[in-house]
């Protein structure tokens, strides 16, 4: 039988029914919830041929962790993990300059999720995590990103400093994020094809990930806190570049 994990919530689930419904196996539903949203998700289910299991509440809890589920669960088949192998043919599939997003050292699901989903929303090709010392698909990721983890390409990779030299290789301008950084993100000429760098919130990029890059960029900060959450960040500098490619 084929390895299964959980998912839940509304985007998560519709977002796997939308793009992968082979990869679902069952779902649970919350007894007694009757919305159109809820409805949705399940008739489309059963259009598949997906079995839909009433549940009552304690029992979805106890299913989910106690995590919000929001009345949906979906016990699905688990994906290959993508890795360095994958990465090539995804950038040669490109008619456009590659755009992707490397985080360093996120391990907070909840913020891997939401740069997820900031990284959908802006168009990025790819995310690259390193394969140690990251978080990765998790029930608490695919509900975060919100349908993202089924849509953008997360590709684990054993040697994050090699990989960001075959990405130069390439062509590929690597902006990697630090508060030591000169040059303010605003101030950048983003063109071609483009790799914005993030380090985990405290830490920063690590320095063999910090000396791979071509250049190093910062957010202009004016109150009292000296960082943003990476997930804030990773948003702000994604969406500058979408701005100029414009």
């Amino acid at each position: 039988m084929s390895k299964s994990e959980l998912i839940y919530g509304m985007h998560a689930v519709d977002a796997v029914l939308e793009t992968q419904p082979e990869r679902v196996i069952e779902i649970y539903t919350l007894k007694g919830r009757d919305d159109q949203r809820l409805t949705d998700i399940t008739e489309k289910a059963q259009q598949w041929g997906i079995s839909v299991q009433q549940m009552l509440r304690k029992s979805l809890d106890e299913k989910a962790n106690d995590e919000q589920h929001q009345g949906i669960i979906a016990r699905i088949k688990i994906a290959k993990v993508l890795t360095d192998n994958d990465l090539e043919p995804i950038l040669d599939e490109l008619t456009e300059p590659p755009f992707l997003l490397i985080l360093d050292g996120v391990t907070d699901p909840h913020n891997l999720g939401a740069c997820l989903r900031s990284a959908d929303a802006a168009g990025v090709h790819a995310v690259i995590i390193p394969k140690d010392n990251s978080a990765s698909f998790t029930p608490v990721v695919r509900k975060v990103a919100c349908g993202a983890a089924e849509s953008v390409p997360l590709i684990h990779v054993t040697n994050l400093a090699r990989c960001m030299r075959n990405l130069q290789e390439k062509g590929i301008w690597i902006y990697g994020t630090a508060g030591e950084a000169e040059q303010e993100v605003y101030d950048c000429k983003f063109s071609g094809g483009i790799a914005i760098a993030m380090g985990a919130e405290g830490k920063g990029l690590r320095r063999l990930t910090r000396e791979h890059c071509d250049e190093l960029i910062k957010l202009p900060m004016a109150g009292a806190v000296s960082s943003l959450n990476v997930s804030v960040a990773t948003g702000v500098c994604l969406f500058e570049v979408v701005r100029q490619r414009r």
